[in-house]
């Protein structure tokens, strides 16, 4: 039986998180790069944008932790418990975070990314307005720059397409102005619709 056959039949062809039957795949629970069935999950593809953080987290969506956390596959349990520390923030995350109980080799585990410290405000690209943005949206600039090392002085209103996300730093974003590739920051921009 191949591997992803065997996480169907565990999961009984449902996402292992919300119990969504659509759109399922494969995740391997990080820090782990070995596909195994020990340390992947099958799950929908709402959950897994959001657990690769290319969507917001949906606090309503994640209600589904409270059936789920309960789950005997190790896995579930730690990616359950590394949502509710960042859903901790509602009540009913911090509740069912505290009767999730994770012995000691998981709560190693589930700490070893350090997911579970980050909040959801530092962990996105925002705009000036706030609104997410990812790489190959178009934003505008919201003031005149002078770019460091060149002559160039981008104009307030200029449009920046198709821009890229610096991942180590959640302040920037790169982008092309008059040819040249450089780093804009996040607070200096607006998503453009």
């Amino acid at each position: 039986m191949d591997f992803e056959q065997e996480l169907k039949e565990r999961s009984g062809n449902a996402c292992e998180l919300c119990g969504t039957a659509e759109n399922l795949s494969v995740y391997t629970v990080p820090p782990n790069t070995n596909i195994q069935t020990s340390t992947s999950l099958y799950v929908c593809e709402k959950c897994l944008k959001q657990l690769e953080k290319k969507e917001e987290l949906d606090t309503a969506h994640w209600a589904c932790l409270r059936d789920s956390m309960w789950s005997e596959v190790p896995a579930v349990q730690v990616v359950a418990w590394r949502l509710l520390n960042r859903l901790k923030h509602e009540t009913w995350a911090a509740d069912a975070l505290d009767m999730l109980y994770l012995d000691d080799d998981k709560l190693e585990w589930a700490r070893a990314t350090g997911e579970h410290l980050e909040s959801e405000a530092d962990e996105m690209h925002r705009d000036s307005n706030g609104a997410l943005l990812q790489t190959g949206d178009s934003v505008v600039l919201i003031k005149s720059l002078d770019v460091k090392g060149s002559q160039i002085n981008a104009k307030i209103g200029t449009v920046v397409k198709n821009i890229r996300v610096v991942h180590d730093n959640t302040e920037q974003i790169e982008g092309k102005i008059e040819g040249q590739q450089i780093v804009l920051l996040t607070k200096f921009v607006r998503k453009s619709s």
